[in-house]
């Protein structure tokens, strides 16, 4: 069970970072800002999910705190960059 678990985690952690490089990818060349936007949202849900996995893998609380931290920045600049992009200002 050990090494099937060992292959999963691998599995996991190669498919993570390969969504961040895509989104990496399209935060650098996306045609307009929506599409920039939401690929810095979803690499931040990315950078979470690897937080959540480097948790699992060596099983210590600080990555699932490090998790609750980079969800909650990363909602909030989404929120704010949105707001940016739709009204041209964050603070009313």
């Amino acid at each position: 069970m050990t090494g099937l678990l060992t292959f999963s985690m691998n599995f996991i952690f190669a498919c993570v970072i390969l969504a961040m490089l895509c989104c990496t990818a399209r935060l650098l060349i996306g045609p307009s800002a929506q599409d920039r936007v939401l690929a810095l949202d979803t690499l931040w849900m990315c950078a979470m999910l690897l937080a959540l996995v480097l948790g699992i893998r060596f099983g210590s609380q600080i990555y699932f705190e490090a998790a609750i931290l980079i969800v909650l920045i990363g909602f909030v600049s989404t929120v704010a960059l949105a707001k940016f992009l739709i009204r041209g200002e964050i603070i009313e």
